[in-house]
C-alpha cells in the first residue's frame, strides 16, 4: 500500500500545480524515512517523488540535507549499484543537491567519492556520464572531497575515458572529453595536498590520459600548461612516469598531418616540462632533443615556431644539449634558412634565438666551427642591430662566448659581416641601453685578441667613443669602457 501511495504521489507531482499542496502538507519530510527501506520499488518511487517536489527549491533542498537525506542517497548508491532505474534517480537527487555547501560538507563525511568513481567507470551512455560529471565538478569545489576523489582514483577513470574517446569526432563524445578535461583542471588546481595525492597516484594510463587532456586544452586555445605544470614537482613526477616519450611519440605519429594542433600542443607541453633543470638533464640522457629535432623538416610555420622554442628551452643552461644541436648539419642548415628568409616573423626570430642559445651554452670548438661553416655567424651579427635589447644581448653574449672559444675560426666572418662597425654604432647611439653597451664592450675586449680585428677597431676610431663613455651616467658602462680602453692602449 505504501509503495503504491509513493508511486501515485511521484506521478501527481509531475504537475507543477500539485507541488505546492504537497509542500504545505509536509509530504517531503514524510517521504524521507522511506529512503531507509530495503524495498527497491519503494526507494524508486519515494526518491522520484522527493526529487520532483524539491526540484529548483533551494529551501526544501537545504531542509532535506538537514534531515540526513545525504546518508540515505549514498547508501542507495552503494547497496544498489547494479539497479539502473534506482541509480538514475539517486544521481538526479545528488545533482540537485551537490551545489549546496551543506550537502558537500555532509558528503565529505561519506564514501561518496568511491561510489561516484565506480559509476563513472560503469557509465557508457552520454546522459549517465554527463550526470556523473555534473556531480563530480560540483564536489571538486570542496577541498576535502577533491582529495577523496583523487584517493578513489578519479584521475585514472578520467584518463580511461579520454583514451577511449580520443579518436571520436562525434559531438556528444567531444562534450564528454571537455567535461573530463575540465574536471582534471579542477583537480590540478586543488592545492598542495591534492597535488601531492595526484602526483603520487598516477599510473601509465593516467599519464597517457593527461597527455591527451593537455592536447585537448591546447586545441581549445586554453593555456592548459598553466595547470599542467603548476609546480616543478608535478613536472618531475610526470616525466618519471614517461610523459615526455608519450608526447614525442605523438609528435612523430602526427608529423605528416595537416592538422598541426597536436604537434603544437605536444611541443608546448614539452617546452613547459623542460623548465626544471633536473628535467633538462633527463631529457638529455633520454635523447629527447635528437628525437624531436627531426621535425625541422616540417613546412608548417606554427610547428616550426614551437619546435624552435622547445629546443631553445632544452638547450638553456645545458652545454651537452647545445653541443648535440650545434653539431647537427641538418638542423643548422634549417636554422640558417629560417634566419635568412622565413616568411613567418616568429619563426625568423626564434631561429636566431636558438642559434644564439646554442653558441651561448656551448663549450666546444666543433660547434663554433659547425655554425661558422653553416654561415650562421652573420645572422648573429645582424641580431645585434635588433630594436629589442633582449635580442641584442642574446646575440652579444653568444658572440662573446664563441670568440672566447675559437676567435681564429670566426675572424673572417666577423670582418665580412662588419661586426666591429656594428658594435661601434651601438656604443655611439644614446638610445642603446646600458646593458647592451656593457655587453658590446665585453665582446670588443674579446675581439682585441685578433690582430686583424684590433686593426679594424683602431681604424674605426672606437678609442674616441670609449673615452666619451668613461663619463657615461651608468657606472657599469664607465667601468667596462675604461677596461676596454686600457686593453686597446695595450696597458
Amino acid at each position: 500500500c505504501a509503495v503504491k501511495a509513493a508511486q501515485v504521489l511521484s506521478e501527481i507531482v509531475k504537475n507543477e500545480e500539485m507541488k505546492k499542496p504537497c509542500i504545505e502538507a509536509d509530504l517531503v519530510l514524510t517521504l524521507v524515512p522511506l529512503l531507509e527501506s530495503t524495498d527497491q520499488d519503494m526507494l524508486l518511487h519515494a526518491g522520484r517523488a522527493i526529487g520532483r517536489i524539491c526540484y529548483d527549491n533551494r529551501d526544501l533542498q537545504e531542509e532535506l540535507v538537514k534531515v540526513g537525506v545525504i546518508t540515505s542517497l549514498v547508501r542507495i548508491l552503494t547497496d544498489y549499484a547494479e539497479s539502473e532505474p534506482l541509480i538514475h534517480v539517486d544521481l538526479l537527487a545528488l545533482c540537485n543537491l551537490a551545489d549546496l555547501d551543506t550537502a558537500k560538507e555532509a558528503l565529505s563525511k561519506t564514501k561518496v567519492a568511491e561510489q561516484l568513481v565506480k559509476q563513472l567507470r560503469r557509465a557508457r551512455n552520454h546522459e549517465r556520464l554527463e550526470m556523473v560529471f555534473e556531480i563530480l565538478q560540483a564536489l571538486a569545489e570542496n577541498d576535502a572531497l577533491k582529495v577523496q576523489l583523487v584517493e578513489a582514483g578519479v584521475q585514472e577513470a578520467l584518463s580511461e575515458i579520454l583514451l577511449r574517446l580520443q579518436c571520436s569526432s562525434q559531438a556528444e563524445d567531444t562534450c564528454i572529453v571537455k567535461a573530463a578535461s575540465d574536471l582534471i583542471v579542477s583537480l590540478l588546481l586543488g592545492g598542495e595536498r591534492t597535488n601531492l595525492k595526484l602526483c603520487n597516484n598516477q599510473s601509465k594510463t593516467t599519464t597517457n590520459g593527461f597527455c591527451l587532456f593537455a592536447l585537448y586544452y591546447k586545441r581549445e586555445k586554453k593555456n592548459i600548461l598553466l595547470f599542467f605544470s603548476v609546480k616543478d614537482g608535478n613536472c618531475v613526477r610526470m616525466v618519471q612516469l614517461g610523459v615526455i616519450h608519450q608526447l614525442v611519440d605523438l609528435l612523430q605519429k602526427h608529423a605528416e598531418s595537416e592538422d598541426v594542433s597536436v604537434q603544437q600542443a605536444a611541443l608546448s607541453a614539452l617546452r613547459n616540462l623542460a623548465i626544471p633543470v633536473v628535467i633538462k638533464v633527463q631529457n638529455l640522457e633520454e635523447g629527447v632533443a635528437e628525437r624531436i629535432h627531426t621535425l625541422v623538416r616540417s613546412e608548417m610555420p606554427p610547428v616550426q615556431f614551437k619546435l624552435l622554442e622547445t629546443l631553445r628551452m632544452l638547450a638553456d643552461g645545458q652545454a651537452d644539449t647545445a653541443e648535440i644541436l650545434g653539431q647537427d648539419p641538418v638542423l643548422l642548415h634549417r636554422l640558417v634558412q629560417w634566419c635568412s628568409g622565413a616568411d613567418h616573423t616568429g619563426v625568423h626570430g626564434e631561429a636566431n634565438r636558438l642559434l644564439a642559445s646554442i653558441l651561448s651554452h656551448n663549450r666546444s670548438q666543433e660547434v663554433v666551427k659547425a655554425i661558422q661553416e653553416a654561415q650562421g655567424v652573420k645572422h648573429l651579427v645582424s641580431m645585434t642591430t635588433s630594436n629589442h635589447a633582449a635580442t641584442q644581448n642574446e646575440a652579444l653574449n653568444a658572440l662573446t662566448t664563441a670568440s672566447a672559444i675559437d676567435l681564429d675560426t670566426l675572424e673572417e666572418s666577423f670582418k665580412e659581416s662588419q661586426l666591429v662597425q656594428s658594435l661601434h654604432k651601438l656604443l655611439q647611439d644614446d638610445n642603446t641601453s646600458p646593458e647592451v653597451k656593457c655587453n658590446s664592450l665585453g665582446l670588443l675586449c674579446s675581439l682585441l685578441n685578433s690582430g686583424d680585428l684590433r686593426q679594424e677597431i683602431e681604424e674605426d676610431k672606437i678609442k674616441e667613443t670609449l673615452e666619451q663613455l668613461c663619463s657615461h651616467s651608468n657606472a657599469n658602462v664607465v667601468k667596462e669602457a675604461a677596461m676596454t680602453l686600457q686593453l686597446l692602449r695595450g696597458e
